[in-house]
């Protein structure tokens, strides 16, 4: 099985009761602790599997603590309103018997408005830029050999960051950044599914941006990261299996936290999606 069908094995949740889902654990990103995008797009998916002909147009969404990989997940839907235009979601994410994280999404019927969005960054195509499989290989050999697999292996989502930065020996840069991203795989999904394939991506490289005026990588192992919540509205509709820039930039840190916002484009231009984080970025005492 490929990365990429993994992960929408992943998203096919099972259905254990009314309002009762199970997800598998594992990890696309990760394989010390799921994925914090893996468990959005699973309790989305969750949500999704109780709404009929509407879209996600919103959700919010917070991480209470890590994700055990070895085992399922459970989550559990709260179906808190069917309204005229408006459907809310509650959805709770179980491991050991209690909340690893929960998650409110809002769903709307088809509208029409006043249309308007910013315009897309100018940034080139995505083949101007190395692939992570190809920025990966290069610092292969910095990598203790107990990791290196990991560090190495195939990954659901093709990435290609803009201007990309040493992993271990970083220079203190602006909180700006850019990305492209896709997943070849999402080609004939159904709307739902493509949401859940970009909620899963949005958690990418999102509290990075807090690290880059620091000089911070996680890979130099002196600062403890963690997603504390996750916010994503869905503007338009989406075809992943495109190219899609993400747009990122973290206009605060402190308090051992970063807060961290991303707009994604797809590659004609539509903006899709907007989303916000703030990330736990502790610093760790190396003595």
């Amino acid at each position: 099985m490929t990365p990429s069908s993994e992960l929408l094995h992943l998203l096919d949740i099972e259905q254990l009761e009314i309002d009762l889902f199970r997800g598998i654990g594992g990890g696309g990103e990760t394989t010390t602790r799921i994925f914090g995008g893996h468990v959005i797009a699973q309790a989305l998916m969750a949500a999704y599997r109780t709404v009929d002909g509407r879209l996600c147009h919103s959700l919010h969404a917070y991480f209470i603590r890590p994700g055990d990989p070895e085992i399922p997940v459970i989550y559990q839907v709260d179906r808190a309103r069917d309204g005229g235009s408006f459907t809310t979601r509650r959805v709770v994410a179980i491991q050991h018997g209690k909340q690893i994280f929960n998650l409110s999404a809002s769903f709307h019927v088809e509208e029409s408005g006043w249309d308007y969005q910013h315009a897309m960054p100018e940034l080139g195509r995505p083949e101007d830029w190395p692939s992570r499989d190809e920025l990966r290989a290069t610092a292969a050999d910095k990598i203790p050999e107990k990791y290196k697999a990991d560090f190495l292996r195939q990954r659901p989502i093709e990435l290609r960051e803009v201007a990309p930065r040493d992993f271990f020996t970083p220079e203190k840069a602006d909180d700006s950044n850019q990305l492209w991203f896709r997943m070849e795989a999402a080609k004939g999904q159904d709307p739902q599914m493509q949401h859940c394939l970009l909620a899963y991506a949005s958690d990418m490289n999102l509290l990075g941006s807090s690290l880059r005026p620091h000089g911070l990588t996680w890979f130099q192992g002196s600062v403890m990261t963690a997603s504390l919540d996750h916010a994503m509205w869905f503007h338009a509709p989406i075809d992943f299996s495109d190219w899609h820039l993400y747009d990122l930039d973290a206009p605060w840190t402190g308090a051992a936290r970063g807060f961290n916002r991303g707009a994604i484009y797809s590659a004609s231009g539509a903006l899709v999606a907007s989303v916000a984080q703030e990330g736990l970025m502790r610093p760790l005492n190396k003595g």
